[in-house]
């Protein structure tokens, strides 16, 4: 008698278990935070990503800041990777349905505020911020939080007059 009463408590305790998990289970959101995450980052752009969109496009390009060194490996500069890094940033005042050109401006460089009038879409190596006003000023978003992605990496940014780029 006393190894029924004991499976009998064992076995509704298991149950009730089993109804808290199904519970909380059901009550959670279908996105997790990680793909959230990958989903808001994937429109960061490398800089290897960068460098090849600029050696195939047919745009006019203005180049900004410093030039692109592709040549920092860990053989000529150990320590590079130590250092702060640049961000990249292209923002062009064309957009063709999901083609971004026209007229664009390549800048390599530490955080600073781009006055960027007349931009229609970007990309960058960091998660820049857009802005609807001169100085980084007015209502900005930030990159990953991109509303329509392009081709090649581009995010559709139309109004976007200023660029904040991070320190990174």
């Amino acid at each position: 008698m006393q190894f029924t009463s004991t499976f009998s408590y064992i076995t509704s305790a298991l149950f009730a278990s089993l109804a808290f998990q199904m519970t909380v289970v059901d009550a959670l959101p279908t996105s997790s935070p990680l793909s959230d995450i990958s989903t808001a980052l994937s429109i960061i752009s490398s800089t290897a990503k960068i460098i090849e969109w600029i050696s195939h496009t047919n745009a006019s390009l203005n180049f900004i800041g410093d030039l692109l060194d592709l040549r920092r490996d860990t053989i000529a500069n150990p320590l590079w990777r130590r250092q702060a890094q640049n961000v990249q940033v292209v923002y062009c005042d064309t957009q063709i349905g999901d083609s971004c050109g026209g007229t664009c401006t390549v800048y390599n460089g530490p955080n600073i505020c781009l006055e960027a009038s007349h931009t229609s879409c970007l990309m960058a190596s960091a998660d820049v911020g857009f802005c609807d006003r001169d100085g980084c000023g007015g209502s900005c978003h930030d990159l990953s939080t991109c509303g329509t992605a392009l081709g090649n990496g581009f995010c559709s940014t139309p109004g976007t007059a200023s660029i904040s780029v991070p320190f990174v």
